[in-house]
């Protein structure tokens, strides 16, 4: 390990050591005193702000990817991270250099005792670790410099630490029912959350939505006096077909139609992704209007990766990993084995956190799982194996249940090489997911 390595390290600890991302209040103003503080380092560059249920990290590394495409410095906020929390924070579509997030730190530091001093005053908590992540990404982001901030919500909208970026875009991926202790119920009520993304003037552009969140949409962008796009209306995926490590996609874009575009990424509801991606930045640069050059949009789809999204981690056996955490993910996650993998079996190892629909994801699944390993992360949020397999059971699998990602993925890589067409799918959160990258990294599963 570099020193520059053990610096970041030491600066992800200072982070972690706060509230964690299990911790979330509704407030904006003591991430904005921050950023006063710091003369407001996310006013220094164009933002595309994204928000949704699912999608919203593929989609938002196929804007960035586009958009730098296009000869700009880019920046990229995501979350969570699979492997080194450098990943959630891109420079021109590479992880952080260590070097900068200290930096950046030293730059924020000084201030993070004013504002949790105020804090304490009001008998509020001290600032969070996804508070101070934010105003991380965008000090660093100013210091680059980058020209445009592609940047993803961390949870809901209105009241989220990035929301107090101003975003020239807002762009919306499916949104359905999760965290819902927090943000409703019901899509509707979850929609009016993430809507506080639409500032105004501010172009915005949506996957298809049910006819209730559509409405919420339009009503909160007619408000403030935004223009609002949608998938299967003003722009659409209007053909997708497989190829080899992808897909060949054909999408009518906001300004113009874009044929025979090949995409290196895997489901149907990548090709969606790509195509709000396209309306996302034909809205950026060219108000909607002007088309994106030929060699530009090649280039930036060719370039376009989603780590974590049916990402191939292992052959002889084959596994793979995807970050589907509710059930509207596992139904396009079953989607798309049955449309671009032919294998007769499929071993689904499975964790997920205590507070996500389970037994939900669990009934999307089934159609696929022929035998299901049941697992949790190395996370006091993760249910635990025995909780995941009691619930595979009520949906009449037969689970084994496995302490940890080591003896899940050895059980079910074990299977899998008893049969000749039986595959593993490592899903149901990205905690686990990322678990499952390194353990193939450190094993040597490709070959």
């Amino acid at each position: 390990m570099t020193d520059a390595s053990a610096r970041a390290d030491a600066v992800y600890d200072k982070l972690v050591a706060r509230a964690g991302e299990a911790w979330v209040e509704p407030r904006l103003e003591r991430t904005a005193r921050i950023l006063e503080y710091l003369d407001n380092p996310q006013r220094t560059y164009r933002v595309v702000h994204i928000t949704g249920t699912n999608g919203k990290t593929s989609t938002a590394r196929i804007i960035e990817s586009l958009v730098r495409a296009h000869g700009l410095r880019t920046g990229l906020f995501t979350s969570p991270h699979l492997v080194r929390f450098t990943e959630r924070i891109l420079i021109d579509g590479e992880p952080i250099a260590d070097e900068a997030v200290v930096d950046a730190w030293d730059e924020i530091e000084p201030f993070i005792g004013l504002v949790d001093a105020e804090l304490a005053a009001e008998d509020q908590n001290p600032l969070t670790y996804f508070e101070l992540l934010t105003v991380l990404a965008f000090v660093a982001c100013a210091d680059a410099p980058v020209d445009v901030l592609v940047l993803e919500v961390g949870m809901g909208g209105a009241w989220d630490s990035t929301n107090t970026a101003d975003g020239d875009v807002a762009v919306f991926s499916p949104i359905d029912v999760d965290h819902a202790a927090r943000l409703g119920e019901t899509p509707e009520q979850i929609a009016e959350v993430k809507a506080g993304i639409i500032k105004r003037g501010a172009r915005v552009v949506s996957a298809r939505q049910s006819a209730p969140v559509a409405a919420v949409l339009r009503r909160v962008a007619g408000e403030v006096g935004a223009e609002i796009a949608f998938a299967g209306g003003e722009f659409d995926l209007e053909d997708a077909k497989l190829a080899v490590g992808g897909q060949i996609v054909r999408v009518r874009g906001l300004a113009d139609s874009y044929a025979d575009e090949y995409l290196p990424l895997y489901g149907r509801h990548q090709g969606e992704n790509a195509a709000l991606a396209i309306a996302a930045v034909e809205s950026l640069i060219g108000d909607g209007r002007q088309r994106i050059a030929d060699d530009v949009r090649t280039e930036g789809f060719a370039a376009a990766t989603s780590p974590g999204r049916l990402q191939l981690i292992g052959t002889e056996p084959t596994a793979l990993v995807d970050g589907a955490h509710n059930p509207h993910g596992a139904r396009a996650l079953v989607a798309a084995l049955g449309e671009y993998f032919d294998f007769d079996e499929w071993g689904v190892v499975l964790g997920a956190m205590a507070d996500k629909d389970i037994p939900g994801l669990i009934r999307e699944l089934v159609p696929v799982t022929t035998h299901l390993f049941a697992t949790e992360a190395d996370s006091e949020r993760s249910a635990s194996a025995d909780e995941v397999a009691d619930a595979a059971e009520v949906s009449g699998l037969r689970p084994t249940a496995h302490p940890n990602i080591v003896d899940a993925m050895d059980a079910a890589r074990e299977w899998a090489a008893e049969g000749e067409k039986r595959a593993i799918v490592v899903a149901g959160s990205i905690l686990l997911g990322g678990e499952a990258i390194a353990l193939a990294r450190v094993e040597g599963w490709k070959r």
